[in-house]
This record gives structure tokens, C-alpha cells and sequence, in this order.
């Protein structure tokens, strides 16, 4: 056991992968350069990698962090857990390396590291950013509560801290509070149920939301209602996907739904994952309007993806991207697909492709 911690705690100091490009799909132009994938890579493996994809020259780089630093030894680290763009900057949430990478967006250049716990994703809002911590090391039956840690993103220091609920994952700002979706994934069978509610003037716990076991997902529509997904607990109670009220706390609608990833694009959620006892890999469209199911599949022609485990959507022309995991230890692919579910290319990416994040012009 000593061995993995060791392992899952830093960062891989092997010579950086090598950079690879190819062509895919047609030149675009419009407000958007291209955007990055990063990959998640295997626990304990140090393997996590990430992409770009460039609009203008239609054009796939795998690698590009090492390109982007040669100067630099160290790999991005051990499981890539979120990514995001705030600023100028891009930022790569390295759960077991337990940092937040920070690099110009435009070159994935470095700039620095925020140092945090088993951090899972952020978010933010004017100038900090938040993201939750585990605290703990990866270790069922770790009882250390977890936190939501408040850091300024002029200069990377942490600022400030406030504790939630056991193993807290993805955190969503609506008005002027900050929801953060508890797992208590360490803790099963005794999972987290609620969302923690945080007022971003006081940095203070002041509510909680109670939605069901083993919370993951918390994104924010249009109408500034919130859709939570639970994983379940894998058994008895199968993977949902709530709409609640964060006013009221009540839930408003429920699907039977095991939504891995969710994204909102104007009043339509697009969502994708795997549901093991309804046969497997899924993906479908609700309209968070109305809160009624309008596919029940994204995809409309022979595409299959074997693990869909990424979603994203193109701010501008609709387009879809959806990430296939395949066997979790081997290169995934990048799928894309317009608007009516038809694919237009596809490319190999690194191992577990997770993560898209769009780059303004």
C-alpha cells in the first residue's frame, strides 16, 4: 500500500510522450480556435495526456504539453480530472498528482501548479476559482471530510477553504452561492446525499439539499435550475439524473437515466454515460424547458461507441463531440457528430478521453 501512495502522489518523472498531429474533419471558421481534450489516463500510471484540435487548419495534436515544454521532464501526472478555461488560462485538475496544472491558453505553455489534496473539479467566479478536495488520500473507508478550496487566479494562492461533505465532487456556481455535489464515494455503503450550499460572501456552509445517494454531476440550465446526477450505489439503486430547485430544495423531475456526463447547450441537456443493466453504453437529449426526454439517442446513423464517456458541444455550428473510453487501458476516440446525430470524423486520442474545454479567438 505504501508503494500506490507513493505512486498516486506525484507527478511522473519520465521524459514527456511525443507529440503526434493528423488531419480530421473540414476547416472552420467562426469565433472559436479549436479546443482541448485531456485525457485522463489509468490510476497510477501517470498518463495523462492532453490534446488540441484546431479549427482553422482542421487539424489533431495528441501530446501537445510536451511540445508546448521541452524544457520540462514531468508528464501532466496521474488522472486528469477536469478542464477547464478562465481567462487567459488553461487549468487541468490532476486528481492523484494532487494539483491544478495552470498554462496559457493559447500554447499550453506552464505557469504554475496549485497544490491541492485529491482535487476533483472547479469552477469560477470573478477572480477566484473553486475546487473540491477529497482531503484524503484514494483509500476506501477514508473518513476525512472534504473541502472546497478558494484560490485567487492572479497569483495561485489558495485564499481561503470551507468544508462540506465526505468526498465532494463537481461544485456549480448559481447567484451568488456555490453547490457542491457530496459522494461519499469511501464511504460505502454509507453515502453522501446532499448537495452543500455555500454563500460566496461568507465562504460558509448555509445549506444543504438533500437528492439521493452517491452525488457526482451539478450543472446549472437556463433557467438557473440545477441537474444532479447520482451515481447510485451499483446494486439496489440504479444512476439518476435530478432537476431541482435550488430556491424551493425540491426536486422538480427525475430520470431513470445513468448520465457518466452531461453538458447544457440553450434549453436542450445532452448526456451520455453507461447503464450496465439496461444494456450498456447510452446517450440521449432532455429539453430543460419543457423537462421533457426528446431522443433517447444522440446518434441517428450506424455509429456505435463501446464507452461513451465524454460530451461536449460546440458553442456555435451545434456540432457534437463524444468521447468512447473503449477498454479504460488503451487509446479512446474522439467522435464528431452534427447536430442530427451523424458522424463526420473521428480520431484516436489518448487513454480514457474525458474532458473538452472551447478556446475563444
Amino acid at each position: 500500500m505504501a508503494i500506490l501512495l507513493l505512486m498516486t502522489a506525484c507527478r511522473g518523472e519520465e521524459l514527456l510522450p511525443p507529440t503526434e498531429t493528423e488531419t480530421r474533419g473540414d476547416k472552420q471558421s467562426g469565433s472559436l480556435s479549436g479546443f482541448y481534450l485531456l485525457n485522463e489516463g489509468n490510476m497510477g500510471q501517470n498518463k495523462a495526456t492532453l490534446d488540441y484540435y484546431d479549427f482553422e487548419k482542421a487539424l489533431y495534436t495528441r501530446n501537445i504539453y510536451g511540445a508546448a515544454n521541452p524544457d520540462m521532464v514531468q508528464a501532466l501526472g496521474d488522472v486528469g480530472n477536469d478542464l477547464k478555461v478562465y481567462g487567459n488560462r488553461l487549468y487541468a485538475v490532476i486528481n492523484c498528482s494532487n494539483l491544478i496544472e495552470v498554462m496559457d491558453k493559447r500554447t499550453a505553455v506552464h505557469i504554475g501548479t496549485i497544490e491541492i489534496p485529491n482535487c476533483r473539479y472547479l469552477t469560477f467566479d470573478g477572480a477566484y476559482g473553486y475546487v473540491t478536495s477529497y482531503a484524503g488520500p484514494v483509500q476506501l473507508g477514508n473518513k476525512q471530510i472534504g473541502y472546497v478550496a478558494k484560490f485567487d487566479t492572479a497569483t495561485l494562492q489558495i485564499v481561503d477553504t470551507c468544508f462540506v461533505g465526505y468526498q465532494p465532487d463537481e461544485v456549480e456556481v448559481a447567484g451568488n452561492k456555490l453547490y457542491v455535489a457530496n459522494s461519499g464515494g469511501y464511504l460505502v455503503p454509507n453515502y453522501e446525499t446532499k448537495l452543500s450550499v455555500i454563500d460566496l460572501n461568507t465562504f460558509e456552509v448555509i445549506d444543504s439539499i438533500l437528492v439521493a445517494i452517491n452525488l457526482h454531476r451539478v450543472r446549472k440550465d437556463n433557467e438557473n435550475m440545477l441537474w444532479v446526477t447520482s451515481r447510485g450505489d451499483y446494486a439496489d439503486n440504479p444512476a439518476r439524473l435530478f432537476r431541482v430547485n435550488p430556491l424551493s430544495k425540491q426536486i422538480t423531475d427525475t430520470f431513470e437515466l445513468a448520465a457518466g456526463d452531461l453538458t447544457i447547450y440553450g434549453d436542450s441537456l445532452y448526456y451520455c454515460g453507461m447503464d450496465y443493466a439496461a444494456g450498456g453504453a447510452m446517450s440521449g437529449i432532455i429539453n430543460t424547458h419543457t423537462r421533457q426526454q426528446v431522443s433517447t439517442s444522440i446518434i441517428t446513423d450506424n455509429t456505435v461507441l463501446d464507452t461513451p464517456y465524454g460530451i461536449a458541444i460546440h458553442p456555435d455550428s451545434g456540432y457534437v463531440y463524444m468521447t468512447d473510453a473503449g477498454t479504460y487501458i488503451n487509446p479512446g476516440v474522439l467522435y464528431c457528430f452534427t447536430r442530427d446525430g451523424k458522424q463526420l470524423w473521428n480520431v484516436r486520442t489518448g487513454d480514457i478521453p474525458a474532458h473538452i474545454t472551447f478556446i475563444y479567438k
